[in-house]
């Protein structure tokens, strides 16, 4: 069933890039073949390298735009408009590599129920992962997969709008409907993407069979400033805490996971951990509290300077 979905020509692929590096090649090489019947759009935001030729090269469909234009949510927003026949539109990010030429097919068959809006995929650690970096992915992408409604909120709390765009798959006209993406958001389009879809009514979908890998070893700077952001997001979109329910206590439960997970595999990286743990939370404070800072300190304090610009 899924592969005859798809098949379908109302399937589409699109992945946001600036400057792909190494890596492109080889996303396109994984891709094509599982895309080989799918509209593949790459938004190029003006690279500096070859990203926009080899992309041409493959047989993509390329929008370029500028740089200072890009946005999470509006830059995704004008994909899925231009992708206008397109009844499903999977994104992927330019870092994140799927594991094996079922993967495409394996998200999109969580379309088979109705009543899904959007579904995402289980995203596994790179080779080079970190045990810190391997164990944010065991612990957000689990090996078993659900489906999850309004009625899930009460026992999942935030974590019932959670989505990522690195390997995620909308029902098109649905999303349009419910609201589409947001623009000016400084992350996290995806988890109020996925809110948007849960308030209209629409299920979401976590397909852990449908696999891509990703991961990043962010340094502490980088994790401070991610959480910084990630204040700043929950500052500026309160109604998503309002309605889902607070951070914090997800927080909790993923520092109690980590550190049993460090202790089994990596304990010489426990203080390292409770470091991490320390900055994370003081740039989660900070970035709730983003408007009593000056422009020039938030810019410094966010991993998305341009966000501020």
């Amino acid at each position: 069933m899924a592969a005859a979905v798809l098949s379908s020509p109302s399937v589409g692929l699109c992945v946001p890039t600036l400057n792909a590096g190494v890596l492109w090649r080889d996303w396109l090489v994984r891709t094509q073949p599982a895309a080989k019947h799918l509209r593949v759009l790459v938004v190029d935001s003006s690279s500096d390298d070859e990203t926009a030729a080899i992309a041409c090269e493959f047989g993509c469909e390329l929008l370029v735009i500028e740089r200072r234009d890009f946005d999470h949510g509006g830059t995704r927003q004008r994909a899925l408009h231009y992708l206008s026949d397109c009844d499903i539109v999977i994104f992927l990010t330019q870092d994140a590599l799927i594991a094996d030429q079922d993967a495409l097919a394996q998200l999109v068959a969580a379309f088979d129920d109705p009543d899904v809006g959007a579904a995402f995929g289980r995203q596994l650690p790179h080779p080079d992962a970190s045990p810190i970096a391997a164990h944010a992915r065991y612990f957000n992408y689990p090996d078993e997969s659900r489906v999850v409604a309004t009625a899930d909120i009460p026992r999942l709390g935030i974590k019932t709008a959670f989505l990522s765009n690195s390997f995620a798959a909308y029902r098109r006209e649905a999303l349009i409907s419910a609201g589409g993406f947001p623009e000016g958001t400084i992350l996290s389009e995806d988890m109020i993407a996925g809110a948007r879809l849960l308030k209209a009514g629409w299920k979401l979908a976590y397909c852990a069979e449908a696999c891509a890998l990703h991961s990043h070893n962010y340094s502490l700077v980088e994790e401070f400033q991610r959480y910084f952001d990630i204040g700043v997001l929950h500052h500026r979109e309160a109604w998503l805490l309002d309605w889902l329910g607070r951070a914090e206590g997800e927080g909790g439960r993923f520092v109690r996971s980590e550190l049993s997970y460090l202790w089994r595999r990596a304990p010489w990286r426990l203080p390292e951990a409770g470091l991490r743990t320390l900055l994370k939370y003081a740039g989660y404070r900070l970035g709730k509290s983003e408007a009593r800072l000056p422009l020039g300190a938030k810019r410094r304090l966010s991993m998305h300077k341009h966000f501020w610009l």
